[in-house]
């Protein structure tokens, strides 16, 4: 009896490994290698899913109204035009199932997340990649590389792993030169922690191509509930209604999402640490000769001088019980990305650093 194959394009993806969060021996582990809110979730976040326990008995809501309209009201936007997913993961992938497949090509950054690759292979498109300038997203390149079978572009904005973005008028641009019928996708999971950026809506209210995805993960600090929700023309909503899975989203996400996303006081003060320890903890890394670019987001992409001196510097901080993520994957090997943790964690890393640059010099 032979094996069943899978459909073309699956064996072709790379198993994701994770941020590592433990370290053998050590239980006074700092994890930075996941981008979480260093703060967690939101008191009245956790109340709303303890809570939720007491529903575990029936089933959840089918089209997340009441989720749907507390994002509508924190965030001024049309709740019938929202979709909420497990992670804005799963909406990614409800977009390339819906709108690419074989034949077809889905654009995608240099350094960019690596779900986009993932998730064009699941669907039996083929994947494309454009160079960056510098570790930004390249407007021009990205438009030079597309082609009619281009049906989805994904960039990031801010970018994983690099942490840096373009601004308005290139986003613009990218919109209107894509080919007619290809599908702007602007995964906002780091918008949060950008200033004046309001992730991708002006240009979603003035164009048919533009979809926007966020995430619960990050400043909400509930990446161990997988939720996420996105936002886009009205008729891309009801594509995607079609093919998301009914009770996608249990009682205790619902909940909790939606108690985070009114708990604007919290979400105002985890925004404002991150932007002073993200500032501090680059410009003290930059003063030991480790410099970054400008992050917009809660992690910074620390460079050495090669792949020798960022392996030895990881292998010293996981020594110290620092766990931050190697990028090798993401073409950039001579890198190491650190989450912005509370200001005791920042200042141990840079310790770390320094130690690790003294004893090699």
């Amino acid at each position: 009896m032979s094996t069943p194959s899978p459909q073309p394009g699956i064996m072709d993806i790379s198993l994701y490994v994770g941020g590592q969060s433990a370290l053998p021996g050590r239980d006074d582990v700092v994890k930075l290698s996941s981008n979480e809110n260093p703060f967690g979730a939101s008191p009245k976040a956790i109340a709303a899913f303890e809570s939720s326990s007491r529903q575990l008995h029936r089933y959840p809501s089918t089209d997340h109204a009441s989720l749907r309209g507390a994002i509508g009201d924190v965030h001024g936007l049309d709740s019938d035009r929202i979709i909420c997913g497990v992670g804005s993961d799963e909406i990614l992938h409800l977009l390339c199932q819906a709108y690419a497949g074989p034949g077809d090509e889905v654009l995608h950054t240099e350094h960019g997340f690596a779900i986009y690759k993932i998730t064009a292979l699941a669907a039996g498109a083929t994947p494309v990649e454009a160079k960056e300038r510098e570790r930004v997203t390249d407007v021009d390149t990205l438009l030079s590389a597309a082609t009619e079978r281009t049906k989805i572009c994904f960039i990031a904005n801010p970018n994983n792993p690099t942490g840096t973005m373009i601004g308005g008028n290139d986003l613009a641009r990218l919109a209107d030169g894509l080919p007619k019928g290809c599908l702007l996708v602007l995964d906002g999971a780091y918008v949060e922690f950008a200033e004046d950026y309001d992730g991708g809506l002006s240009l979603i209210e003035s164009r048919e191509n533009v979809f926007m995805t966020r995430t619960f993960s990050k400043l909400y600090g509930l990446g161990g509930l997988r939720i996420g929700w996105g936002y886009g023309p009205r008729e891309i909503i009801g594509v995607l209604n079609r093919i998301r899975g009914p009770f996608n989203l249990s009682h205790a996400q619902l909940a909790a999402a939606e108690a985070a996303v009114r708990d604007r006081e919290f979400a105002a003060r985890c925004v404002a640490e991150n932007t002073r320890m993200r500032a501090w903890m680059a410009n003290a890394l930059a003063e030991l000769g480790v410099p970054s670019d400008t992050s917009c987001a809660n992690f910074i992409l620390a460079r050495f001088a090669n792949v020798d001196e960022a392996a030895a510097c990881d292998a010293w901080l996981k020594e110290d019980g620092i766990i931050v993520r190697q990028v090798a994957s993401y073409k950039l090997p001579h890198c190491l990305r650190v989450t912005v943790g509370d200001e005791a964690s920042c200042r141990r890393v840079v310790a770390a650093v320094r130690s690790f640059k003294e004893q090699t010099q």
